[in-house]
């Protein structure tokens, strides 16, 4: 690993302020590691869409964000056409992100040739879409109403064929752009490529110089084009298990190499020259690795660090960042709603504040989120409900007071807990086992109220008052099925 460390990391140095002025997404000023929006603490959960939905005009974008409001949810994740999906790919039936053939709707212009990949016309790279705009400003506008915030992702991976179905690549576009490989898309050795990636950025960065409730990614997993492998185990993940369709999981974590960094660095550059013009200030994410990675710096930048099916180790090996540290995609790893649960619990009970779910029960004519098709995942209403009882469960401590804890848990008898802290004022735990267990913690003189909380739903299973001498403190779980958390506050 010594002889990778120059070609993964940009020097370390201190992290940015923050967004916007007034109540827009900012990193918190007392603690950069969780957000504050509207003037509250808060962490981004999201059970989402497949990021087609403003790309894809077939897709009700109104019912899709009332629908993730209502179940509690606050965040979702959207490509703005710099990349777009054939149907089909990655196993997925009904992927929003793969609108119908001649559907897609990107930031540029049709031109009169055909020939698309995707079907229709051929793009026109010197000429913007209204249409496009406008419904990325009515969709962010519609989110705002809705309390979401909106994670806009400029660039992905093409991974095997999705270069090839790029407005940017030369056979999509009227311009003679984009004649190079798909390794060498996403670097500056791009030819005249890169010109157009920066108006593109620039552009859509322009556009939502106003918008309090989004912030910018540069790139989707820039590992899959140009990877450096390191070996490691995934716990959710049987290894050779289907990830998609002609896909299996390894047991490696892929990282983007220099030159991925270099360009990546670039356009967060450009993000911030452009923001620095118009006046603005929005936070930016930065996607490095699947599983965990304890990350050796980050660009001065970037205010948020993404991991994708994410360990809670991602979270406790990076808190030293002083970044919001996120969960940015799952759901690969089967159906069941308590997988995802589980990982949404773990992540941001080891001092995550962001986890972005795939949520597959969402289609064109199924924006409810009520779909059932063949996905290599899960969704569905009980488990985003299930995830906004997390959100509200988290919102009820004081966020920037609250740090990873993991040596307060002394013993947990068949279990495994997750633990944030604020020592001697509140604890917030979440156990899983096999049923039923006593934990052991570390606690201070004085007199607690501890409320086990059922994750289903919310409610109060069972709660007691405890006058404590200081030192091991022990506290029988109630039966319970697969997990349940503790919130113990101090009274005295």
């Amino acid at each position: 690993m010594r002889a990778l460390a120059p070609l993964l990391f940009f020097a370390l140095l201190a992290p940015p302020v923050g967004a916007l002025a007034g109540d827009a997404l900012a990193l918190h000023p007392e603690n950069p590691r969780y957000f504050i929006y509207r003037g509250q603490p808060t962490v981004l959960i999201g059970s989402g869409e497949h990021y087609g939905a403003v790309l894809n005009p077939d897709f009700d974008y109104r019912t899709y964000l009332e629908t993730l409001a209502a179940d509690g949810l606050n965040v979702t994740r959207l490509f703005v056409g710099s990349y777009v999906e054939r149907p089909g790919d990655f196993g997925i039936a009904r992927n929003t992100l793969a609108p119908a053939p001649g559907r897609a709707l990107v930031p540029w212009g049709r031109s009169p040739e055909t020939g698309f990949a995707l079907g229709g016309h051929k793009f026109d790279l010197d000429r913007w879409d209204p249409a496009y705009f406008d419904r990325l400003h009515a969709f962010v506008a519609a989110a705002r109403d809705a309390g979401v915030i909106v994670e806009v992702t400029l660039f992905s991976s093409h991974y095997g064929g999705g270069w090839e179905q790029s407005p940017l690549h030369v056979s999509n576009n009227v311009n003679g752009v984009g004649d190079v490989s798909r390794e060498k898309a996403n670097t500056l050795d791009n030819g005249g490529l890169r010109g157009r990636q920066e108006s593109l950025v620039r552009r859509i960065v322009s556009e939502l110089k106003d918008a309090d409730n989004v912030y910018f990614e540069v790139q989707n997993e820039p590992w899959a084009d140009r990877p450096v492998a390191v070996d490691v185990l995934h716990p959710y993940i049987e290894p050779g298990e289907m990830k998609g369709e002609g896909q299996f999981w390894q047991n490696r974590v892929d990282l983007a190499d220099a030159a991925s960094l270099e360009w990546q660095e670039w356009i967060a550059s450009v993000i911030t020259d452009q923001e620095d013009e118009q006046g603005s200030r929005h936070l930016i994410a930065q996607n490095y690795a699947n599983f965990r990675y304890p990350l050796k710096g980050v660009d001065s930048a970037i205010s948020i660090v993404n991991f994708h099916y994410a360990w809670p180790e991602a979270a406790l090996l990076n808190q030293a960042l002083d970044r919001a540290l996120g969960f940015d995609e799952s759901g690969f790893a089967g159906r069941e709603d308590a997988t995802y649960r589980r990982q949404a619990w773990e992540f941001l009970l080891s001092g995550g504040s962001v986890f972005s779910h795939l949520d597959y029960s969402f289609a064109v004519g199924s924006e409810d989120g009520t779909a059932s098709y063949p996905a290599p995942g899960g969704g569905s209403p009980a488990l985003r409900r299930q995830l906004g009882v997390l959100g509200a469960f988290l919102r009820g401590f004081d966020l920037p007071s609250l740090a990873p804890r993991p040596d307060l848990v002394l013993a947990a008898p068949g279990a495994y807990v997750r633990c944030l802290a604020e020592p001697a004022v509140s604890y917030a735990l979440y156990v899983a086992g096999d049923g039923d267990t006593a934990l052991e913690l570390e606690l201070p003189e004085g007199r607690y109220r501890a409320e086990w909380v059922d994750v289903l739903t919310g409610e109060t299973v069972s709660s007691t008052t405890l006058d404590h001498e200081g030192g091991r403190a022990r506290m029988p779980s109630p039966a319970y099925d697969t997990d349940i958390a503790l919130r113990i506050t101090r009274l005295s």
